[in-house]
């Protein structure tokens, strides 16, 4: 049996406007993976821990905030921390242009902006995820 790839889809922060997370969560499902939604209001730590106890091979931050540059950045930190970096860390939101080089520097696999389909980020996260059933 192929393993389905697991994705947590959270919200990082004090955002709470969760309707293009759950859009994403569902087009992921839709595609055939694993979703697990974190629910509004996460600190980086929670995030972590939730990919952590539900083994997940993908965190997708949505984050509308304008803290991206300061909670995205912690979520990688507490990864490697963790021994976890080998989970594909994307992010998606309103973030300007001029501060994707920065994330990308800090660990930030992808970042997808408003306006991006969803089969671009499925087609993303296919083509990055490492599944063991397939090494």
């Amino acid at each position: 049996m192929t393993k389905l790839i697991r994705v947590l889809v959270a919200k990082p922060g004090l955002d709470g406007h969760d309707r293009g997370a759950k859009v994403v969560a569902r087009a992921l499902r839709d595609a055939g993976m694993e979703v697990i939604y974190s629910g509004l209001r996460n600190t980086p730590e929670e995030i972590v821990n939730i990919a952590l106890q539900e083994d997940v091979d993908v965190i997708a931050c949505s984050i509308l905030s304008g803290a991206h540059n300061t909670l995205l950045p912690k979520i990688k930190e507490i990864l490697i921390e963790k021994g976890a970096d080998d989970i594909l860390f994307v992010a998606g939101g309103v973030i300007p242009a001029d501060d994707i080089p920065f994330l990308k520097e800090k660990g930030v696999a992808e970042v997808f902006t408003p306006g991006t389909s969803s089969q671009i980020t499925i087609d993303y996260i296919k083509a990055n995820v490492k599944l063991n059933s397939e090494e």
